[in-house]
């Protein structure tokens, strides 16, 4: 009898494997140190922080600390004479720990930090919601940076293999290393960079084509694009219509000083006036003279920012403390807004500051000496940059000019480092003395005086507004890599004693600052509006005023929200 043939399986559908997606692999000294510098980001900077940029911070400053975890490890094992070996759970169980932990006690310090913050500078606004946002924009801000450095890892070790056909291998990993790096720099710096700042600057030509809302074409000749002038009104750009389109009238002055007033005169011109620096600034300066700039009492040469914008505090305080007996001139160089300016168009301010001052003191110097107006010089942020290019020292800005008033210089400023860094034994970054204070002096509130206050300060004055808590004074790159004296010492009134030097940490939780350092109140971090009058009442030295006008001129040239 024979045996049946044995009976098959029956064939249905296989059984469906859930693959699990595929996760980076992680090194445990990788690990330690992403969580030491992710703790450390959420101490405090200059400015509040919501909950999506303090994740964009603590993301960055996890992966740079992962990547010094491989590196010191890596190192460690070197010297060891030893190959790495896998962690045991008990390890991995102890980070975990530690990292809830850690990461929480921090979190919840972060949190009281920057409630400190925001008491002390009177800001009141604050989503709660966005702080849940930050542990989930920190771990994809982590994960992207890391995929993108194992990235450039693999394409080394391509290069590596692909050079040791030709030369040796030491070799071959140098020059792989130096090949990978020049790439992601060119690739970061030309495209990704660059086609930032293109697409920026296309985007904001644009704007600049409109007016503001409000803003009129002038119908008097004392102004760029009125009757008469030499620039067109079309010519001027968004900010040059705002400022040629603005500002107190002599009935404003008057009833203000309680004297007869003049209309003031306000020359300007835009990056469509013409091709070229050198050219805007003559077409600016011969409408200057046109409206009789050069008969007035008092002239400002005003440096713009990035955008073109002035200010409007800045130049009608000048106004309103000269009684109208006034002419400022300006002109356009970008059309980036300041905080982007201030990265990417640094030769272009340079240029324009000082061909804007040649053009008007080559006419000013010219006139008989009993018949020139006392010349001034002024700035705001990039605006500074541009202004203090026309001049070598304190010298020069003592022998050209009757006054200067810088608000917010960057810290890559030529003169105010120079000022800064030597100034006299003693004296703080923060609030520097330079020479005594001769001609130079530094403050965060002219109302409150201009150190040294037992010193003379004759002949042309010189000051620098500069708030403790502006990031564009004291954002440097330097940041990175070395302690600079203003975070060692004192800090400022709207500065918190508990913030501390961090390499690598501080410089991007600055850096995060400088989008947002106008955001804040007037009076701290890069706004100062109200500021301007006293400081124009120190370098201008109008004999008119007393305490009680100044106030007064403080709300209406920035009223209270």
């Amino acid at each position: 009898m024979t045996s049946l043939p044995p009976v098959p399986p029956s064939e249905g559908p296989a059984p469906r494997r859930h693959r699990r997606l595929p996760l980076p692999h992680l090194t445990l000294p990788g690990c330690w140190g992403a969580l030491v510098l992710a703790c450390l980001s959420f101490t405090p900077s200059l400015l509040p922080r919501g909950g999506v940029l303090q994740g964009l911070i603590c993301g960055i400053s996890a992966a740079i600390g992962y990547g010094l975890g491989v590196v010191l490890a890596s190192v460690w094992r070197a010297f060891a004479d030893r190959d790495p070996r896998s962690p045991s759970r008990r390890s991995w169980l102890v980070l975990l720990v530690s990292a809830v932990v850690l990461f929480g006690v921090s979190f919840g310090l972060g949190q009281y930090w920057q409630h400190e913050i925001r008491r002390l500078m009177g800001v009141t606004d604050d989503n709660a919601l966005t702080a849940v946002a930050c542990p989930f924009v920190a771990a994809v801000v982590f994960l992207l940076l890391l995929l993108a450095g194992r990235g450039i890892r693999r394409l080394y070790r391509w290069a590596a293999r692909l050079l040791r056909r030709w030369i040796g291998v030491r070799a071959a990993r140098v020059v792989g290393w130096l090949l990978v790096a020049g790439l992601a720099w060119a690739a970061f710096t030309g495209l990704l960079l660059g086609g930032f700042v293109n697409v920026a600057n296309e985007a904001f030509s644009v704007r600049d084509t409109q007016t503001p809302e409000g803003v009129h074409q002038p119908t008097s000749v004392l102004r760029s694009g009125g009757p008469g002038s030499l620039v067109p009104w079309d010519s001027l750009g968004y900010q040059g219509r705002a400022f040629t389109g603005s500002g107190p009238s002599a009935a404003d002055i008057g009833a203000f000083t309680h004297r007869t007033a003049q209309e003031p005169i306000r020359s300007y011109a835009g990056l469509a006036t013409a091709d070229n620096a050198e050219t805007r600034a003559a077409r600016a300066v011969a409408d200057l003279e046109r409206a009789g700039g050069f008969r007035r009492q008092n002239l400002l040469v005003m440096t713009t920012t990035g955008s073109g914008w002035v200010d409007p505090a800045a130049v009608d305080s000048f106004e309103y403390l000269g009684n109208g007996d006034s002419a400022t001139v300006a002109m356009q160089y970008s059309y980036l807004p300041s905080w982007l300016s201030y990265l990417v168009d640094q030769s272009k301010a340079r240029e324009a500051g000082r061909e804007l001052f040649d053009a008007v003191y080559d006419t000013w110097s010219k006139l008989p000496h009993d018949q020139r107006p006392r010349l001034f010089v002024a700035g705001e942020s990039l605006g500074s940059f541009g202004g203090e290019t026309a001049f070598s020292g304190e010298y020069d800005l003592r022998n050209r000019t009757a006054g200067t008033l810088f608000a917010g210089p960057p810290n890559f400023n030529t003169l105010f480092r120079e000022f800064s860094d030597h100034r006299d034994a003693g004296t703080p970054e923060i609030q520097p003395v330079y020479r005594e204070g001769r001609t130079v002096r530094f403050t965060d509130d002219p109302a409150a005086g201009m150190p040294p206050a037992d010193r003379p300060w004759d002949g042309t004055r010189v000051l620098y507004l500069m708030h403790p808590s502006d990031p564009i004074v004291w954002w440097s790159p330097e940041l990175a890599l070395s302690e600079p004296d203003w975070i060692g010492e004192r800090p400022g009134s709207d500065v918190l004693g508990s913030m501390f030097w961090i390499p690598f940490v501080t410089f991007w939780q600055v850096t995060a600052d400088l989008p947002f350092s106008t955001g804040v109140p007037d009076g701290h971090g890069h706004t100062y509006k109200a500021a301007y009058v006293d400081a124009w009442n120190a370098v201008m030295r109008p004999t008119a005023f007393t305490a009680q006008d100044l106030d007064r001129l403080q709300e209406i040239v920035s009223p209270p929200s």
